[in-house]
């Protein structure tokens, strides 16, 4: 797997996971939405610690800067 994150693109990730956390725990969205949306924010952190996002693969993006 080779790395196609750049640092915005997973600063911005991971602050709309927390965003999302903080709405889903202070009941701000609950539910089915507040579930799927809790999902996605896990989802966002682990993309993000990882640094590949596999939705870029099949469009061949790549935010990361080339050294």
């Amino acid at each position: 797997m080779k790395k196609n994150m750049g640092t915005i693109d997973i600063v911005v990730r991971i602050l709309i996971a927390i965003l999302i956390g903080i709405l889903f725990f202070t009941n701000v969205i609950t539910g089915a939405l507040g579930i799927i949306l809790l999902i996605f924010a896990v989802i966002f952190i682990i993309v993000s610690i990882i640094g590949f996002c596999p939705l870029y693969l099949p469009f061949k993006i790549s935010t990361r800067k080339k050294e």
